[in-house]
């Protein structure tokens, strides 16, 4: 017979024996009776521990965290004691038999609370902070996520197909971990950043339908919603549009917040890389509130301002933004909003106040009322609002003005934290300028396919191409990007000739993909999308860590194993390596 949780006793239970097995969660003496919440994964159960029996000894000496077990009779609490928190709360185990299987040190944190423990802390013991409930709730939720992606997956027909961790290094924008092989002393593996190319393979396998659920990583900078190793879920289909590879993804995820979550999403958005920038600021906008942006170049076209005039004249912007409520605020804190609007980029802003008393504004001598009621009228802005205006190159404009228009959606309350936004952004650039280069390099992977009836651009004005690119935004966040991807080996060739590889560079990175795609490969795309991501926002955490068993830091350490750690010389002898220290100063 299956041995009950400690999340599992009813009131139908009262009168029956049970064995129970946990940990001490929290141990009260009351008038000559010990009271024992006893934890596990499922939930607590009191125990009650009385003088007359020999248990009560050995239960005086209980701590936090001691692993126990206990047998005896399931009763109802006394009336009064009910705890309706605890879908245990009606019924206690009276204990006749205590055994305890292991002793706890003292805790470097409490678990029994619900404030989190400083952040190192808690990663350096996390096996002790795993054992929170909230922990244990989101990677509940995480495994059901997983099950639910791959239950949807299979009733399409898809087949789940592992490809290897050990492969060889391709650009995909980031850089790779190398393996160093000890069998051929020089050369390296590369671990995945992604199985884009073997999951394209798997099409002109002819497997049709791919999915996995992917292990891959990515030596890059960490963020609060980025780690160096990372889940994701993949996806590839062969003889589709991009319309049925976004139904596939889109109903995949309405699927599962059904049955994880019984939330009934409604339609997804869809907008374009153009509509997504001119009206939210960002290519992952937060639809969860309106607050969209206005460019209003028109309305200042004849202005004096110089910094509206010098925008303008140089082919930027003038972008607008309501605050609501906003024109009720003090100058001192009109100045606090634009010291904030400077830290996200802006080189200043200005402002409107829509106050009862009249309009005011930080530039007074340029802003004339029909500036403001025309502003209002393109924002949909009302007496009491503020109106925040911000100049400059067009681009960078809007994205300042996007940042802003999330924290004014915080600071004004219309962000509703259990809603969940849904959105596509489609029709993106083919290229985009590496920063740190400034070489134009693919905006996702060179393995998408040009937009429809733009190839010829790729020789007349490459930078002005489109891609079949699409993203799946949820909240602000980008969940996963995909696209259909180029099936003609000479296409693919071409592209790669466009980035300025040479052909020697072409036949050493790519070679077996390119003989590949000779031999029939069929049309395909597909998509990725982050099951970490997913997680974190399913369970209304703002960082991975919440949603990750074993995460790394932010400098992409591992602070319970203290990984990475220097290798043994016998082991850089057998891989005929040498480490050369960093240098000082």
């Amino acid at each position: 017979m299956k041995r009950p949780s400690c999340g599992s006793l009813r009131a139908s239970d009262a009168g029956k024996h049970a064995e129970l097995c946990g940990w001490v969660h929290r141990r009260r003496d009351h008038g000559g009776l010990i009271f024992v919440d006893l934890r596990d994964r499922d939930g607590i159960t009191q125990i009650v521990f009385d003088p007359a029996r020999a248990a009560f000894r050995e239960a005086e000496h209980l701590r936090n965290e001691d692993v126990v077990c206990v047998r005896g009779a399931v009763r109802d609490r006394p009336a009064g004691t009910g705890n309706e928190r605890l879908a245990t709360g009606a019924v206690e185990l009276a204990v006749e038999e205590l055994e305890v299987l292991n002793r706890s040190l003292v805790p470097p944190f409490q678990i029994n609370v619900e404030e989190r423990p400083d952040e190192s802390l808690r990663l350096q013991y996390r096996y002790l902070d795993l054992r929170r409930a909230r922990m244990q709730r989101n990677l509940t939720i995480r495994h059901r996520i997983v099950k639910a992606i791959r239950d949807f997956f299979d009733e399409r027909d898809f087949i789940e197909i592992e490809t290897p961790l050990l492969i060889k290094g391709t650009p995909e924008g980031a850089r790779d971990y190398l393996v160093p092989s000890r069998l051929y002393p020089g050369s390296f593996y590369a671990l995945p950043q992604s199985p884009q190319i073997l999951k394209q393979i798997c099409m002109i396998a002819g497997f049709g339908r791919y999915m996995q659920i992917a292990r891959c990583l990515r030596d890059e900078d960490l963020r609060a919603d980025r780690q160096p190793e990372f889940t994701q879920l993949d996806v590839e289909m062969s003889f589709c549009t991009q319309d049925e590879v976004l139904e596939t993804m889109e109903s995949s995820m309405r699927y599962v917040w059904k049955r994880v979550l019984d939330v009934d999403l409604p339609a997804f958005v869809h907008l374009t890389y153009t509509q997504s920038l001119e009206r939210y600021g960002t290519d992952k906008p937060d639809t969860r509130f309106g607050l969209e942006l206005a460019v209003v170049n028109e309305i200042f076209a004849s202005t004096d301002f110089v910094v509206f005039k010098s925008a303008i004249e140089s082919g930027g912007a003038v972008v607008a933004l309501r605050y609501p409520g906003g024109g009720a605020l003090s100058r001192r804190e009109f100045d606090a909003l634009t010291e904030e609007a400077k830290r996200a980029g802006a080189k200043g802003m200005v402002w409107i106040a829509l106050g009862e008393d009249g309009i005011k504004s930080s530039a007074q001598k340029f802003i004339e009322e029909r500036h403001a009621r025309e502003i209002a009228q393109c924002i949909a802005a009302e007496r009491g609002d503020a109106l925040l205006l911000f100049a400059g190159e067009r681009d960078a404009t809007l994205s300042v003005a996007g940042k802003m228009r999330v924290e004014i959606g915080r600071r004004a309350g219309l962000r509703r934290e259990d809603a969940y936004a849904f959105c596509w952004i489609t029709d993106f650039p083919y290229l985009e300028i590496d920063a740190e280069t400034g070489k134009p390099v693919p905006a996702h992977h060179p393995f998408t396919e040009p937009a429809r009836g733009e190839w010829e651009m790729i020789e007349r004005d490459p930078r002005a191409m489109r891609a079949q690119h699409y993203d799946m935004v949820l909240n602000g966040y980008e969940l996963g990007s995909g696209s259909i991807r180029i099936h003609e080996a000479g296409r693919q060739r071409r592209i790669f000739e466009m980035l300025g590889m040479t052909p020697e560079q072409i036949e050493d990175q790519f070679g077996f993909f390119i003989r590949a795609l000779e031999y029939g490969a069929p049309p395909h795309g597909g998509m990725a999308l982050g099951i970490d991501r997913i997680a974190m926002l399913a369970c209304g955490e703002e960082n991975l860590h919440e949603v990750i068993a074993f995460p790394k830091t932010q400098t992409a350490r591992d602070l319970m194993m203290d990984a990475p750690a220097p290798a043994s010389e016998k082991q850089l002898r057998e891989l005929r390596l040498t480490v050369t220290p960093p240098a000082r100063g």
